[in-house]
């Protein structure tokens, strides 16, 4: 799609295109079924999530298959988005301002592309721990196929399983936190799919400019 296409009426930009907007729910949706299946299993304290779902053996058996959801979803965003998610200068610049941004002082910010390198990081720690769940969760999964002399992985597995779910965990809620309260609108744009002119500006300037053009006018 061309940036001038991305261009909307009434003073809207198109942020996310349809395909990526499916991905990223698959992803959401499977992750919070993992994410409150997983801590049912992780502490007993918290096994009224699997009977929320339907019991304990259902979530069990269900665990798994929404793991290869999301791992796919992950993978397709990592597709879609990885040569978007390199480090440039203007990251850099970005996290020696980062005081700025945690104050709201966006005025003070280096312009940012589509994605902040805040954003850039949560991408990179999802690859890499939906990497690592996936690996162990194959051998959790799996456990017969383990030779009896290897089965250092089995609990090598349970370790890497829990911290990175855990991890995982940690992302989603800054992930949450920036789509809704620091950057307002972010949330709106992966289910309309567009954002307006004004969040463009404010949140990433670089993208804005890349898209419209100092001298350009969006359509009417």
């Amino acid at each position: 799609m061309s940036t001038r296409e991305q261009l909307l009426p009434y003073g809207r930009i198109l942020r996310y295109q349809l395909h990526e907007r499916l991905t990223h729910w698959a992803a959401a949706l499977s992750f919070i079924y993992l994410m409150l299946t997983g801590l049912a299993f992780y502490s007993p304290w918290l096994f009224w999530l699997a009977i929320a779902f339907g019991g304990g053996q259902i979530s069990r058996t269900l665990h798994p298959w929404a793991g290869l959801i999301f791992a796919g979803a992950v993978l397709y965003m990592y597709v879609m988005w990885a040569r978007q998610m390199r480090t440039t200068a203007a990251d850099k610049a970005w996290w020696s301002s980062i005081g700025h941004y945690i104050r709201n002082e966006d005025d003070q910010m280096p312009p940012a592309g589509r994605y902040n390198a805040g954003q850039k990081l949560l991408f990179w720690g999802f690859v890499v721990c939906g990497l690592l769940l996936l690996l162990s969760g194959l051998i959790l999964w799996f456990p017969e196929y383990i030779p009896w002399n290897l089965r250092f992985l089995r609990y090598l597995a349970v370790l890497v399983h829990a911290s990175s779910a855990l991890l995982a965990i940690g992302f989603f809620m800054i992930h949450v936190y920036m789509s809704v309260f620091a950057e307002r609108g972010a949330f709106g744009s992966v289910i309309r799919g567009d954002v307006s002119i004004a969040f463009a500006k404010r949140y990433h300037p670089g993208w804005y400019k890349e898209i419209v053009g100092q001298s350009s006018t969006p359509r009417k």
